[in-house]
């Protein structure tokens, strides 16, 4: 698990996905919060988290259903204009979502579908890091994922030291190793005669 101890990686997981039963399964009757018996029969819908979703997936006990932020209503309007839509609120993690639920469903334009979101969101996330005022700031990072508020403090924080060396911050920097002085030593050589 690449992102063990990772809490974002930690709460992308927990994310709900729609899921229904292939199977029946008896004593998980809490997973489905319409269930009378302590039982799910197959073909019950029902929201699991991702991580558990993921492996009865692997068991072949549930199909996944795609989430509805990768739906077409969400693709429509990151195809009219993507930085307009307010992905935080379909899915705070969009993209690493994106990313490990694609060879679980049917449907595999979702790579692509995200890799497009993100490259369209991508441009306008840097420009407004690199110009965007203080002030309008708040009003934009409400909007973005996990992923590409990480990248919009990455890029700010870049553009702020780039700044301050221009200005006029140290240059360069000495390595403080190179400051001490060693002692030379000469090898002996024996004397010739």
């Amino acid at each position: 698990m690449p992102g063990y101890y990772d809490i974002n990686d930690i709460l992308m997981e927990e994310e709900p996905i729609a899921v229904v039963f292939q199977v029946g399964a008896n004593g998980v009757g809490l997973l489905d919060p319409g269930a009378e018996t302590n039982s799910v029969e197959k073909g019950a819908k029902v929201d699991l988290p991702f991580w558990l979703a993921h492996e009865l997936y692997l068991r072949q006990a549930v199909s996944i259903s795609i989430p509805a932020c990768f739906g077409q209503k969400t693709r429509k309007e990151i195809q009219a204009d993507a930085a307009c839509v307010d992905l935080r609120i379909r899915c705070p993690y969009f993209y690493e979502l994106g990313c490990k639920i694609v060879p679980l469903v049917s449907d595999k334009s979702i790579g692509p579908f995200v890799r497009y979101a993100f490259t369209s969101r991508y441009k306008e996330i840097l420009s407004k890091s690199h110009s965007a005022p203080v002030a309008t700031v708040p009003k934009f990072l409400p909007r973005l994922t996990k992923e590409e508020t990480q990248l919009f403090e990455a890029a700010r924080s870049s553009m702020a030291a780039f700044k301050k060396w221009r200005v006029g911050g140290s240059r360069l920097e000495k390595a403080p190793i190179l400051g001490r002085k060693r002692k030379t030593t000469f090898p002996i050589r024996p004397s010739t005669p």
